[in-house]
């Protein structure tokens, strides 16, 4: 038998909405707990309870399910955006259950983004205690100091701002651009950007390409895989290490053709 919890919590879990919208439905008195009307989101229910919605049984709560995506830039990962933009969501296939993201990328920012059916598995794999390393690939404009960038191993303050450590390395300085490899464990909002900036390097391209253990590889652009979930147990059981590092090297995504901008 699962622990108790939260009825939203109940209602996401069973793939029906968001904690939010079920907060909602509660309010609307759509659902029911045992044949009572529920008028509040502050309940608990158990294996044991009936949970009604629209005077229909939930559906049973589908198993943590965990997908790789490799997001174009352009897309918004949000569900609704008032000004029209795509977002993650209108390109995923229609056939796919509800699912969050675990963790976020800006809207030209491209490459790995986890999705996942279970909120509380999303949560668990963005907790900073995992340690686990985010691994990017960054074009930026200007001529690269390769001690500036070591220096961002001892962290850095912008504007108030804290960034832990970040491991910085050049690749190859084209003329006025060059290619860096980032890693780095806390994944603040926008922080590669805001701290290349600092540096005077204005990121061009931003491509994630490892999420702890997880890599973007050969995925296409715009692809979908979901993880075996065979490897997601192995994984869920898994200790994550102490110290951020680089993952064992992968094949670099396909650098696409773009026009310049």
């Amino acid at each position: 038998m699962s622990e108790p919890e939260r009825i939203a919590k109940r209602l996401a879990r069973a793939g029906l909405c968001s904690r939010r919208d079920a907060e909602r439905w509660i309010a609307a008195g759509r659902v029911k707990v045992d044949g009572k009307v529920l008028e509040t989101p502050a309940f608990v229910v158990t294996d044991r309870s009936r949970v009604e919605v629209d005077g229909k049984p939930l559906p049973d709560a589908d198993r943590p399910r965990l997908w790789r995506y490799h997001k174009p830039p352009e897309e918004l990962v949000t569900a609704r955006d008032p000004q029209g933009r795509r977002t993650i969501f209108d390109s995923l296939p229609r056939n796919m259950p509800r699912v969050v993201t675990v963790g976020r990328l800006d809207f030209m920012s491209e490459g790995l983004l986890l999705l996942t059916n279970d909120g509380g598995l999303a949560r668990r794999l963005e907790l900073p205690a995992n340690g686990w390393t985010r691994r990017y690939r960054a074009r930026v404009h200007g001529a690269v100091d390769p001690a500036r960038l070591a220096e961002l191993a001892r962290g850095i303050t912008i504007e108030g701002v804290r960034y832990g450590a970040i491991d910085a390395r050049l690749d190859r300085q084209q003329r006025s651009n060059a290619w860096l490899d980032i890693a780095l464990t806390e994944g603040k909002n926008r922080e590669v950007r805001r701290v290349l900036a600092h540096l005077d390097l204005p990121v061009v391209r931003l491509i994630r390409v490892a999420f702890g253990p997880f890599h973007l590889g050969e995925l296409e652009r715009g692809a979908i895989d979901e993880i075996p979930s065979q490897a997601l147990d192995n994984l869920l059981g898994l200790k994550a290490p102490r110290k951020a590092g680089w993952a064992k090297p992968q094949p670099r995504p396909r650098q696409h053709k773009h026009p310049r901008r």
